[in-house]
């Protein structure tokens, strides 16, 4: 579930170990199936160890650790997908788990443990050099964040395609960050239907529906994401976040629309659940009177 939101609070979040070092690592041992590592957790751990914590970025979805040593750089390379948390924090179980960095920062004697916990283990966990980062998360393979996404960036991905809006919208290479809780929020915001074929949006809506995806995941930023259902997302001090109280569409079938009161619907689209409201939202994304 992690969408740019969500992991750019793990980010923050994690932000004040930068200098620590590395002083050791593990995978622990648990009775879940192992996550997908490359290479091998032995290898992630006699990569990472010694080695000191000197960025933490976000491209989209995944984190990336920037771990320096007197000669070389490896970048830690993590993608949370669908239940995956950074914690520094205990976590919600022992079972679940998945990586323990013991961290200890030059002005303090004390370790601090960085753990990545995934109950469904579906996260990843790629340890590259600076070619492996630019293929994990380079520009041909992720497109414009969604915090700094222009009109002019989805148009030039998007408007030829005969793909719906919300399902182009989740599309990494075509802007990177946002997943189905963050696509209904922006298109309800923008009065776009959903089903919408965006060869047939015009350059105004495409302006729009930038300004509106920047201000909604800025917004849900600062509210440190949304927890929902099982409330399973947690920020790294195991806060939840906030930003599901200000859903209008998202997870609200038949709920009255907080605009017209117009019943939410729900539809599937890509194998996936799409909310939307059938006034507020039109195919050409004119707001209807």
């Amino acid at each position: 579930m992690p969408e740019l939101p969500e992991v750019e609070t793990m980010r923050r979040g994690i932000l004040h170990l930068v200098g620590s070092r590395i002083t050791g690592a593990e995978f622990p041992c648990g009775p879940k199936r192992p996550i997908s590592t490359t290479p091998a957790p032995a290898a992630i751990v006699a990569g990472i160890r010694g080695g000191r914590l000197s960025a933490v970025e976000r491209f989209g979805k995944r984190l990336a650790l920037e771990i320096t040593f007197p000669t070389r750089q490896r970048w830690l390379v993590i993608e949370p997908r669908m239940t995956g948390l950074m914690l520094v924090v205990p976590p919600p179980t022992t079972d679940h788990v998945r990586l323990v960095m013991h961290m200890r920062h030059a002005r303090e004697q004390r370790q601090h443990p960085l753990v990545f916990w995934d109950q469904r283990g579906l996260g990843t966990l790629r340890l590259v050099d600076a070619r492996g980062l630019d293929r994990a998360c380079g520009q041909t393979t992720l497109g414009p964040d969604g915090l700094v996404v222009t009109g002019d960036d989805l148009s030039r991905a998007l408007a030829r395609s005969r793909r719906a809006i919300k399902v182009a919208l989740l599309d990494q290479r075509a802007v990177a960050g946002i997943g189905n809780i963050y696509a209904a929020e922006i298109l309800h915001r923008t009065g776009l239907d959903p089903r919408a074929a965006c060869h047939r949006l015009s350059r105004q809506v495409w302006d729009r529906l930038a300004d509106m995806t920047r201000a909604v995941l800025a917004e849900a930023v600062r509210l440190e994401g949304s927890s929902i259902g099982d409330e399973l997302y947690q920020t790294p001090a195991r806060r939840l976040g906030r930003f599901q109280q200000r859903h209008r569409v998202y997870g609200r079938t038949d709920q009255p629309c907080p605009t017209c009161r117009t019943a939410v619907r729900r539809i599937v689209q890509g194998q996936r659940s799409t909310f939307f409201c059938p006034q507020c939202q039109s195919r050409s994304g004119r707001r209807s009177s």
